[in-house]
């Protein structure tokens, strides 16, 4: 049975990686993972480590971009939690079956790493809630063999 693991990660919305890395990576020594930009999403990434638990640091590349969006409308802080799990394609079934509204209506996948899907606030009692499968060593998300 498909099962949400553990919280993969959480979203912060920042102004600037610059100005916030300081304060996760030298003050609370959380390990800096890497920093990537996502070019659909209009966002660049800082990944800090914690546990199994990642903090996703999110700065907008443009204006136009929801992480943009959600600074001019509430300022920085946190922007999503991220479930972790094993089987996105049946809990995604489960979670529409259930009501709620998803973001995309198709998972995004992101080559080599992830596939992911969102729901949306008003079905998750204001939180925006990530579902992220992370790919295994065959290269695929367990719902796409």
């Amino acid at each position: 049975m498909a099962e949400v693991m553990r919280i993969d990660h959480i979203g912060i919305a920042v102004n600037r990686l610059d100005d916030a890395l300081p304060f996760y990576r030298d003050a609370l020594r959380l390990e800096l993972v890497g920093v990537e930009e996502a070019i659909e999403e209009q966002v660049r990434i800082a990944m800090l480590q914690i546990g199994e638990t990642r903090i996703e640091l999110l700065e907008p590349l443009s204006q136009d971009g929801a992480v943009a969006k959600f600074l001019q409308e509430r300022g920085e802080g946190i922007h999503h939690v991220a479930f972790s799990v094993d089987d996105l394609a049946s809990v995604t079934k489960r979670v529409k079956e259930g009501g709620a509204h998803l973001v995309y209506s198709e998972p995004k996948v992101i080559p080599g790493s992830r596939a992911m899907n969102f729901i949306h606030p008003r079905s998750a009692h204001g939180v925006l809630v990530e579902l992220v499968e992370r790919y295994h060593e065959m290269g695929e998300p367990n719902g796409n063999r």
